[in-house]
C-alpha cells in the first residue's frame, strides 16, 4: 500500500482564487454559519484573504478585515469538510493574527458559532477592563 502525504500551502489569496473562495463561503452561508460573499465583494477585498491549498486546490480560506488601528475581524473562515481536524482553520486564523500584529492592530474579534475553536486560538469573551461586545438583532 502506498501512502502519499500531501502538504498544505498557506498563502495570500489571488484574484484567480475567487471562485473557490466563493464556493467555500457559500456552502457555510447556506448552513447559516457565514455571511455570503459575492464576486464583486470578494474582488474588492481579495487582499484581506488567505487560502490554504493542497496539491493546487483551495481547501480553506479566511480573511482579516481591518476596520481601524484598534479593531479588526477574522471573517469568512471556511475549511472543506474533508479537511477538518488537520489544523487548517487554526493556521488560517494564525495568518490573520500575524497580519494584525504586523499592521499593529490592537484587537482582533471573531463573530462565531464555534466558540471553542476560537478559544483554542487564544480568543476570549472579554477584553481587558471587562469590555464585551453586545449585539442587537434587527430582524
Amino acid at each position: 500500500m502506498l501512502i502519499f502525504e500531501m502538504t498544505i500551502n498557506l498563502r495570500p489569496a489571488k484574484i484567480a482564487d475567487i471562485p473557490c473562495i466563493k464556493k467555500l463561503v457559500a456552502h457555510y452561508a447556506k448552513e447559516k454559519r457565514l455571511l455570503p460573499r459575492g464576486t464583486a465583494e470578494l474582488r474588492k477585498f481579495i487582499r484581506s484573504f488567505f487560502v490554504a491549498e493542497e496539491d493546487g486546490c483551495v481547501v480553506g480560506t479566511a480573511a482579516l478585515e481591518i476596520y481601524s488601528k484598534k479593531l479588526s475581524e477574522v471573517r469568512s473562515l471556511a475549511v472543506e469538510h474533508g479537511y477538518k481536524g488537520r489544523g487548517i482553520g487554526a493556521a488560517l486564523v494564525g495568518a490573520c493574527l500575524k497580519r494584525a500584529r504586523s499592521r499593529k492592530v490592537a484587537q482582533v474579534m471573531a463573530v462565531t458559532s464555534t466558540e471553542k475553536f476560537f478559544e483554542k486560538q487564544g480568543f476570549s469573551f472579554a477584553l481587558p477592563h471587562e469590555k464585551k461586545a453586545l449585539f442587537y438583532w434587527t430582524k
